[in-house]
């Protein structure tokens, strides 16, 4: 799976930490985001993940700022993306179960290491159910048209 890691500089050290792992599972990750903790517009690193996760559905991205709120705004201005902001495993696995979520929105500042990384697998684990979701993932897509 390949997948795409953006960050502000708040989230510098988390996903140094989630690149890592990802790696050492043997997933294909890009780096887009900043990886120093200069202060940065997050929009500016959202917005190229997003790009990209818009045009090739086979990429999920991983996007992190100090909230995850920005970056997951930002995410969701693009036709196709659907950002979930997911601070525990339920959210994770909800975001890409029920909302077949592409993009994952991390809040650096309100996690450790350990729960951001439960976290992650847990997404890119988690197969979109279909069914009677996949109607409501269609009129989320026919609004951003």
């Amino acid at each position: 799976m390949n997948i795409l890691l953006a960050n502000d500089h708040a989230g510098t050290s988390l996903k140094k930490e989630i690149k890592n792992i990802l790696e050492s599972k043997g997933y294909n990750v890009t780096n887009l985001g900043s990886d120093n903790e200069e202060s940065v517009d997050y929009p500016d690193y959202a917005h190229p993940v997003a790009e990209q996760v818009a045009k090739d559905e086979s990429l999920k991205g991983i996007i992190i700022c100090g909230s995850g709120i920005g970056v997951s705004m930002a995410a969701n201005k693009h036709n196709g993306v659907r950002s979930a902001l997911c601070w525990n495993k339920a959210t994770a696995k909800l975001s890409r179960a029920h909302n077949n979520a592409n993009v994952l929105s991390l809040p650096a500042r309100f996690l450790n290491k350990e729960d951001a990384i439960e976290i992650v697998e847990t997404f890119l684990n988690t197969e979109f159910e279909g069914g009677r979701h996949e109607r409501r993932v269609d009129k989320i897509n026919k609004k951003n048209s």
